[in-house]
């Protein structure tokens, strides 16, 4: 990545306090796989709940992020004690194939960071065993007839059997891995089917995107749309917006298929359009300007993403995502960074949902995208997905 000289000043500033960081936190959470911090110590998401409510403990979503954040240090410097907490991390997500029921769309977050990590750096039988068959757990969630990856488990309260989210674009590429890897096409033919489902059921036309998309599971088609984590109805989730921006990326950077790429461009037109003159992203481009509400990790996501469409288009258009990339993370790093020995963390301000009470606090993806983001911009990243 061709930066300026103070840029990339910035980024040589900015990787020497996220290696002093986590030189330490890793040591102190080497034992946990973490989701947020408590009192500035990170939790530990497996004791939350116990085994009779899994998907809310070991087989929570996010539990894949740390052990990606190690893999990205090992790589970044060759310190064999990230590779080894990497593998406690992953060794715990075993659980969650004996338990099987807390298991939905997500083992991609799950499993990608982790064991398809750890099978491209070292070649582990195991990781790639693991990988397959998280890979497999995916594919059997197809609905054929709608065309989509069906979302979560059933809900006592709702009928989720036709719901997709826009967050599973970034599953998918535990698919395009699994035909990479065993040369078996049904993977990659899913992943796509589903990606051309939600470019034309998600995205709109101005570049915004539903989170929910409800279809009829038996028949196919679109039902109609919920709001989700965002703050209504049609209004735009600042993290949907992310993963759909960076998801998009991916699957161009697995197909080379150039609608996927336009797709991207699209979300993201949107995206820079509506950063704020601050750079602090809210958790919706369309709530209220009261509360201001914000979400960090809509904004270290979507830089990913942006650095990535960067890579990808001609000289004329490079500058346009490279800087709106720029603007996120310094903003990021001078105001929403904690780069003290008081708290676990690094970023502050994220948001799950605009209308979870828990805003405005540390999020163990946040932590991660923040770190891809930058290491990105170094130019010798880990390409995780």
């Amino acid at each position: 990545m061709q930066l300026q000289t103070g840029d990339r000043e910035w980024v040589e500033e900015v990787i020497g306090k996220i290696t002093a960081k986590m030189d330490w936190v890793s040591e102190k959470s080497k034992h946990k796989i973490p989701y947020t911090t408590v009192n500035g110590t990170h939790d530990n998401r497996p004791d939350k709940v116990p085994e009779s409510d899994p998907a809310d403990g070991i087989c929570w979503w996010t539990n894949g992020f740390w052990g990606g954040m190690m893999w990205l240090m090992y790589h970044e410097t060759k310190n064999q004690k990230y590779k080894e907490i990497a593998n406690i991390s992953e060794d715990m997500l075993d659980e969650c194939f004996r338990l099987f029921y807390g298991l939905h769309h997500d083992v991609g977050f799950m499993w990608l960071p982790t064991s398809v990590a750890n099978y491209r750096v070292t070649k582990n039988p195991e990781s790639r065993k693991r990988a397959l068959h998280a890979a497999n757990l995916l594919a059997g969630r197809f609905n054929l007839a709608g065309g989509f990856i069906r979302a979560w488990n059933d809900l006592e309260e709702l009928d989720t059997r036709g719901w997709a989210i826009i967050d599973c674009m970034f599953n998918i590429p535990l698919l395009y891995w699994a035909t990479e890897e065993t040369g078996d096409p049904r993977y990659k033919q899913i992943a796509m089917r589903h990606a051309d489902t939600a470019m034309t059921a998600f995205v709109r036309p101005d570049g915004s995107v539903n989170h929910i998309v409800e279809f009829d599971p038996f028949e196919g088609g679109v039902v109609r749309t919920h709001g989700g984590q965002g703050y209504e109805e049609g209004s735009s989730w600042t993290r949907g917006q992310a993963w759909g921006l960076y998801g998009f990326m991916m699957s161009y950077i697995h197909t080379a298929k150039e609608e996927y790429l336009h797709t991207a461009k699209r979300i993201a037109h949107y995206f820079i359009a509506n950063i704020p003159e601050n750079g602090i992203i809210p958790i919706d481009f369309r709530q209220p300007k009261e509360p201001a509400y914000e979400d960090s990790t809509a904004a270290a996501i979507a830089a990913c993403g942006l650095i990535e469409i960067a890579k990808a288009v001609g000289p004329y258009e490079k500058d346009l995502y490279l800087r709106a990339a720029l603007k996120l993370l310094k903003t990021l790093d001078a105001l929403r960074c904690d780069w003290t020995t008081e708290a676990d963390h690094m970023l502050t301000h994220g948001s799950a949902a605009y209308h979870n009470p828990d805003r405005h606090t540390s999020i163990i993806y946040g932590d991660y995208y923040f770190m891809e983001a930058v290491f990105k911009l170094k130019g010798n990243d880990l390409y995780l997905w």
